[in-house]
């Protein structure tokens, strides 16, 4: 078959275009680019894969121009491709390096292979340019709730057809029990969009905690309005959550306008999370009354907090104990969920049997180690005294003011005390050097020496057996109480301060 010279219009090319741009959601330009890209490829085919051959589609009346590319360049590494400005210009003066000579190519006329591979180049192209439009749709979706037709289950997992992309929805995204057949509705939250290998993927999710806040968002005008807040939110699918709330207008309840009118708003959710209960709580600054709240429906009897280690103790009646804890423990998770602390809980008695305990355990160490009776014991112990250390080196007047200790009794504790210390260091820095405890690790600032000895029984005695350490397993060796977890980590940083020495030398 003869090659034709020159190109013909091809118009039934642009309502291919047009067809498919139409059908696939994208752009009438990414369609000729693949088409072009086609015939791009089939010329290669055809006059060489070496050639730097270039196909364009006439935008307005579907024309194909294939041409031959030749880079002008100063020094020729690939006489394919490239010609040197002394040759370019013999074609066309005052050509220039950077610049192309462009040979026009005849027509190609589509072979069965080539136009099969033109075929499969075009439907690769158009689907990337699909992907690419669902991962700029879906991408600033995140965090939103979207209906959907279950299209196909694979394997437990849900894939959800949203009219214009495909979304997965993975078996450990489910609330437990429930099942989706395909053509089922189905409505879920959007918690991640990313591109991979296969192209973008959305993924649905009706276990998050967001979930239902955004349920919540769409039942309750007033959250949808802003004058109710969601302050915070914890869930065990399918079974039980708490969501915590507050009101921008004092005039309006924000745990009676997410009930509704005889709880028609919170079961709405509820029938949606397949019968989960929701424990809709008021959100308060205050972190004991917030954590007081979040425990509901149990009483509470009183709290200490500790701030430093956001953890808190709950102190509860004895017959409400089973109702805090909630069954396998799910009221006390979920509320340390909803209020990021650490929650213990004891009842009544327990708490008055474990002070008994402390109040024995610190008599029995003032008897001992400052040598006094119990009643001078009793009398720290009740001003607030825990340790011979706080005995020793507080302000002499702190002890004065307590009642019956005058100047001298005061001076003559804090002097035992002081002489309990010492002694007491004596004997740790015998024992510490007996178990090889390096002076390195007992020069670090911030171990005392009892501390010294626990770290020996456990076998950490050098600067890198510290440094090797984590902060949580240094506090979990020296007790919870024993430092902060911020004061941990200085200590394994100040350990591990002489990896790094030298290391700027000679840069």
């Amino acid at each position: 078959m003869t090659e034709r010279t020159a190109a013909l219009p091809r118009p039934e090319l642009l309502q291919v275009a047009d067809a498919v741009a139409r059908d696939k959601g994208i752009d009438r330009d990414e369609v000729l680019d693949a088409m072009e890209q086609a015939i791009q490829k089939a010329g290669r085919s055809k006059y060489g894969h070496e050639h730097d051959i270039r196909a364009h589609i006439d935008r307005k009346n579907g024309e194909i121009q294939l041409s031959r590319h030749m880079e002008v360049v100063e020094e020729v590494e690939n006489e394919l491709t490239q010609l040197t400005v002394a040759q370019a210009q013999k074609k066309k003066p005052g050509i220039t390096a950077g610049e192309f000579i462009v040979d026009p190519l005849p027509p190609i006329d589509f072979g069965r292979i080539a136009a099969q591979t033109a075929k499969q180049v075009i439907v690769q192209k158009v689907r990337d340019a699909e992907r690419q439009r669902q991962f700029n749709e879906f991408k600033d979706r995140t965090g939103e709730i979207v209906n959907g037709l279950v299209k196909r289950v694979e394997f437990g997992n849900v894939v959800v057809d949203l009219g214009r992309a495909e979304a997965l929805l993975r078996r450990d995204e489910l609330i437990p029990r429930e099942l989706f057949r395909t053509g089922d509705r189905v409505r879920a939250y959007i918690f991640d969009v990313r591109q991979e290998q296969r192209g973008p993927q959305i993924f649905l999710s009706r276990t998050h905690p967001q979930f239902m806040a955004k349920l919540f968002g769409q039942e309750v005008p007033e959250i949808y309005d802003g004058i109710i807040e969601i302050k915070a939110v914890a869930r065990d699918p399918g079974s039980r959550a708490k969501i915590a709330v507050i009101s921008r207008d004092s005039g309006i309840d924000p745990v009676g306008a997410c009930v509704g009118m005889r709880g028609s708003r919170v079961q709405a959710v509820v029938a949606e999370l397949q019968g989960e209960k929701i424990d809709i709580i008021q959100w308060s600054q205050d972190p004991a009354t917030f954590i007081v709240n979040a425990l509901a429906p149990a009483e509470v009897a009183k709290v200490v907090l500790d701030e430093e280690a956001h953890r808190i103790e709950v102190v509860v009646p004895n017959d409400q104990l089973s109702l805090a804890i909630g069954r396998r423990g799910q009221n006390v998770r979920l509320a340390s969920q909803l209020t990021t602390w650490d929650i213990d809980i004891l009842t009544e008695a327990e708490e008055s049997e474990r002070r008994t305990e402390e109040f024995r355990v610190r008599s029995r160490m003032f008897i001992d180690l400052l040598d006094v009776d119990d009643v001078i014991a009793h009398l720290l112990i009740a001003e607030g005294f825990s340790t011979v250390e706080e005995v020793a080196f507080v302000p002499l007047e702190d002890l004065t003011e307590i009642e019956g200790f005058d100047e001298s009794v005061a001076a003559e504790l804090q002097q035992r005390a002081r002489t309990a210390l010492e002694e007491l260091d004596q004997r740790n820095d015998e024992r510490r050097r007996e178990m090889g405890v390096t002076d390195e690790l007992a020069a670090l600032e911030g171990l005392n020496s009892t501390m010294l000895v626990t770290l020996g029984e456990k076998g950490v005695k050098t600067l890198d057996d510290l440094g090797d350490l984590a902060g949580d397993e240094l506090i979990e060796i020296l007790g919870k109480d024993s430092m902060t977890p911020d004061e941990a980590n200085a200590v394994i940083m100040a350990a591990r301060a002489h990896w790094f020495e030298g290391e700027g030398e000679g840069a």
